[in-house]
């Protein structure tokens, strides 16, 4: 059930062409926001009605200044690009640190140092998709990927210190294994490795003591509430949405 809570807010979602930045720039459109979607594959977002669209590489910084600087005020951002590069530190190279690197955490720096100077004024939301795995409880063959989206929660933690009096909050969003497109792919990716996709899928569904993954619409659920007037006490938080991963 949705409200019109978000209604006259500009709010900007990054990654929205599939997985929870689709879920949540369509929940963030339903509760009253102006949604300017964009994702690195533009196509993605063809069927995605009522909203602005647009392709952009987070990873490229002049990119995202020429994207950020249409507008004139953004009163909610939810950043939600992310890498995931499955294996140990032994199994992770260089290139793959790099990229995993690149596409996280760099992304992050490069859209809220952009979205920010248009949040000051007037003050703000924004929210960071980080992640449960390996950035706050340790869980298999996720070495690069918890290293980048733990680097993810300390800048949220430090955007919400240094920006609470300028009325800007910054909180993440720390899910645990969610249904998703990339989820898919992972699966097929260690179905092919151990010959065996039940199984392959078994070793995701196990780490939940919910015994299911998460849906990216309960994601998008947690992420208005924290896009919305309701959470204006909330700054500063890595707020994990796990299936019971930490109990």
């Amino acid at each position: 059930m949705t409200t019109m809570r978000l209604k006259n807010k500009t709010a900007v979602v990054t990654a929205a062409g599939q997985g929870i930045g689709r879920a949540t720039a369509e929940r963030l459109r339903d509760e009253g926001a102006s949604v300017f979607a964009s994702d690195l594959q533009p196509a993605l977002l063809d069927d995605f009605d009522g909203v602005d669209k647009a392709g952009l590489d987070a990873t490229d910084p002049d990119a995202v200044a020429a994207y950020m600087a249409r507008f004139e005020r953004i009163d909610v951002l939810v950043h939600a690009v992310g890498y995931v590069h499955q294996g140990t530190i032994e199994e992770c190279s260089l290139e793959d640190w790099r990229r995993s690197a690149t596409i996280t955490l760099d992304s992050a720096f490069h859209v809220l140092s952009a979205a920010i100077p248009k949040m000051k004024e007037h003050g703000g939301s924004i929210v960071c998709i980080a992640s449960v795995v390996s950035s706050i409880k340790g869980l298999p063959k996720r070495a690069a990927y918890g290293a980048m989206k733990a680097g993810v929660i300390g800048l949220t933690k430090s955007v919400a210190c240094d920006y609470l009096p300028f009325g800007i909050r910054c909180n993440a969003v720390c899910p645990a294994t969610v249904d998703t497109p990339s989820l898919r792919m992972r699966i097929d990716e260690l179905a092919e490795q151990m010959g065996d996709r039940s199984k392959a899928e078994e070793f995701f569904i196990q780490r939940q003591p919910t015994g299911r993954f998460g849906t990216p619409e309960e994601i998008a659920g947690l992420c208005a509430y924290l896009a919305s007037e309701e959470s204006n006490l909330i700054t500063g938080q890595a707020i994990s949405i796990d299936g019971g991963i930490m109990i």
